[in-house]
């Protein structure tokens, strides 16, 4: 595997050895030893999948306590992800990143504790499966607006669209009103 710090270091892309033949293929998508030598020395206790169509927009979801990393990748079509630090005192809080996720590309991204997490969906369907390191917990869960002009994220909406996006997300809060990770 391949480890790629993106423009907030601790934000990860993890490109896979890839082995292909006329059968198809075959690839690592998590080891713990390869993940530790590079710092990522986590243990994930759930894993997640969604499905969604295209335009649908995720995010951007964080827990205030039980904080979960996440590694995330598509299963089938494509996806912009994109990770906040919320992580209040990093020299990146405030500031975002993203990367596209396909199943053609089968990269994966590591979203460590800290950050607020979300997606928009380029394909049209996209199925995305993420590994986290703590529970799901609905009590501490909150949600910052996608397009909160403070944080700027550029995300690539299709021309002549809007994101469709859940209550939950409608009713996200700015960045400067959210609650952030100690």
């Amino acid at each position: 595997m391949k480890f790629t710090p993106l423009s907030i270091p601790d934000v990860v892309l993890v490109t896979p050895e890839v082995f292909g033949d006329d059968r198809g293929f075959f690839m690592e998508t998590y080891r713990a030893d390869q993940f530790a030598s590079v710092g990522i020395k986590v243990d994930f206790v759930q894993d997640n999948h969604s499905g969604s169509q295209q335009g649908v927009l995720r995010g951007l979801h964080y827990q205030v306590k039980h904080a979960q990393g996440k590694l995330v990748r598509a299963l089938a079509g494509e996806i912009f992800d994109v990770a906040v630090d919320i992580r209040v005192g990093s020299p990146t809080f405030g500031k975002w990143t993203g990367h596209n996720l396909s199943v053609k590309n089968r990269q994966q991204l590591w979203v460590p504790e800290g950050f607020a997490h979300g997606f928009y969906v380029l394909s049209e369907w996209a199925e995305v499966s993420y590994k986290a390191t703590n529970y799901y917990a609905p009590q501490y869960e909150r949600s910052i607006l996608w397009n909160d002009p403070q944080l700027g994220v550029k995300w690539p909406i299709l021309p002549g669209t809007t994101p469709v996006l859940s209550a939950k997300d409608l009713a996200g809060t700015s960045f400067s009103a959210a609650e952030y990770y100690q």
